[in-house]
């Protein structure tokens, strides 16, 4: 009887040893390689009429993230980073493109434009040479906590003139703009009053109006004084900025088609309107 306690006692103390083993076999996350970035071409060129050939295509190696288990199979995600020359990758023209699994990114001629010209607003007019820098980083998650292995690559740099891309919203082909809604001193009535509610035209995609505005009420803006049947708006009056935001054309987009929310506060406001960048202000003066 003896022998048998000790037996068992030895059995029970062997399933012990043999759990806690086992209990700490986990496996540890042991690093990588920081992906090295390379560039198809130093210099890249953007001209109209050519928006869908290739621009540029960044490749990158892959990191090679390590388990006590072996080199990883899990999805890897990784992040570019575009800024201008001396922005250190925090300026506020950076643009963040994600990528996941793929190590390469292929930029047309157009998609690239557009990211410098309407995204990163470096069109200018004369034209001008740009030296953009990029860095790609590649983050893959571990266990204990689900955060992100971070591996960052080298930064390389090209040098690019980028053209105005096309307006983000198409600017009125009448050449006018006018200014319509109980915010303003004509009310809903339409036509509007001229040339009191008939904005400035500054270029061909930018127009301003400085006019007295009643608080917490509405507005649009007209391409044709008189017409109802086409207007420039909002997606959604409750969650704009009374300061400014996006704005659309419903001719051809059902997705703009709420009024633009006016000032909290009476007074004489500047309102400036973008159609190059799909955006406009309102500043009290």
């Amino acid at each position: 009887m003896k022998h048998i306690s000790q037996l068992l006692f030895s059995l029970g103390l062997l399933l012990v040893i043999t759990s806690c083993e086992k209990a700490e076999n986990k496996v540890f996350f042991e690093g990588g390689t920081p992906p090295q970035l390379s560039a198809s071409s130093p210099v890249v060129v953007l001209e109209p009429g050519l928006e869908s050939n290739v621009a540029l295509v960044l490749s990158w190696t892959n990191p090679d993230y390590k388990f006590t288990t072996g080199i990883s199979s899990q999805d890897v995600t990784y992040t570019l980073e575009m800024d201008t020359l001396g922005g250190n990758f925090s300026s506020s023209n950076k643009v963040t493109t994600v990528v996941s699994k793929d190590t390469k990114k292929v930029y047309t001629v157009g998609d690239l434009n557009n990211i410098l010209g309407n995204t990163m607003v470096l069109q200018l007019d004369p034209r001008r040479p740009y030296t953009l820098q990029v860095r790609v980083t590649s983050s893959i998650s571990v266990s204990g906590g689900g955060a992100a292995a971070k591996l960052t690559s080298n930064a390389i740099s090209f040098t690019t003139t980028p053209f105005a891309p096309p307006p983000k919203v198409a600017p009125p082909t009448t050449g006018h703009l006018y200014l319509v809604g109980d915010a303003t001193p004509g009310a809903w009535n339409n036509p509007v009053p001229v040339p009191s509610q008939e904005f400035t035209k500054i270029s061909n995609t930018l127009y301003e109006i400085t006019v007295p505005l009643s608080g917490d009420k509405h507005y649009l803006f007209l391409p044709l004084n008189g017409d109802w049947g086409n207007k420039y708006a909002c997606h959604d009056k409750t969650t704009q900025s009374p300061a400014g935001g996006n704005f659309g054309y419903n001719g051809n987009d059902s997705y703009w088609n709420d009024d633009i929310p006016g000032p909290t506060d009476d007074g004489n406001y500047k309102i400036t309107v973008d159609f190059q960048l799909g955006k406009y202000t309102a500043v009290k003066q």
